[in-house]
């Protein structure tokens, strides 16, 4: 893979495919819909006397327009499912405020109807929304990362605790460390999100009484800029679980062997 695709940033390949996935299921439901009949009502018009073919236009209609949803439900499965890949892809170095709308599913009915508004009526709280939003989303993804490795991390001690190795002190030890980090991790990122959502809905209320940039600039100024970086912290925790899944991996290959 290109470093381009390692980086989490959005390239232009996905710029596009994402346009086209996009105008896919609606293309697709056109042209089989349309397609076989207008073709058959052609071939009538050419033949002139051969009304089997305007029999066959008409009657075709029915069958073209199922086959055409089922062939928009399969390309809306696929759609769904290369999306959700895009969305860990950018996710992997922490999502910008530019990326916020290819998370859209992720959002609150609330938030995307806000967000829709202050793109209309007020573009500087738009912006401000969008970062805010942004930081939400890292600490919801790094919560429920955290939240999925410490159910793992659970279950493997639960696992260790039946093995009859001497080793298992140790491994247990680790084990014990990582769920500890985790839990620490789990609280650090809903106390992130709990503070992105302060921040959105300070902005929510700013542009409800029409409020100014500058205004709203001081009041998000006094919240705490320091605890913005989700994303370097979720990229830690991606490396440091790693590590210690490699390292859970030989001690129970070594406890296997000595078996």
């Amino acid at each position: 893979m290109k470093e381009n695709d390692q980086s989490g940033k959005l390239t232009v390949r996905e710029r596009k495919a994402a346009r086209l996935w996009q105008m896919a299921p609606w293309l697709a439901l056109f042209a089989v819909t349309v397609g076989p009949p207008a073709a058959l009502l052609l071939a009538y018009l050419l033949t002139g006397a051969a009304t089997v073919y305007l029999v066959l236009a008409l009657t075709s209609i029915p069958f073209a327009l199922i086959a055409a949803i089922v062939i928009a439900i399969v390309i809306l499965f696929f759609r769904r499912r290369w999306a959700r890949q895009l969305r860990d892809h950018l996710a992997s170095d922490g999502i910008t405020a530019d990326e916020v709308g290819y998370f859209l599913s992720e959002l609150t009915s609330g938030e995307r109807r806000a967000l829709k508004e202050m793109e209309k009526k007020q573009p500087l709280l738009a912006d401000a929304y969008r970062e805010t939003l942004a930081l939400r989303l890292n600490a919801s993804r790094l919560t429920s990362s955290a939240r999925r490795d410490l159910l793992l991390v659970e279950r493997r001690i639960s696992r260790a605790r039946y093995l009859n190795a001497p080793d298992t002190a140790v491994l247990l030890a680790e084990l014990s460390r990582d769920r500890t980090r985790l839990d620490s991790l789990k609280q650090e990122g809903g106390s992130r999100r709990a503070e992105a959502e302060a921040r959105l809905q300070m902005i929510e209320a700013a542009a409800s009484r029409g409020a100014s940039w500058t205004e709203t600039n001081f009041m998000l100024q006094r919240l705490d800029e320091g605890r913005k970086h989700v994303p370097l912290a979720l990229e830690n925790a991606r490396e440091e679980q790693q590590l210690r899944e490699d390292t859970q991996r030989e001690l129970r290959k070594e406890l296997t062997t000595r078996e």
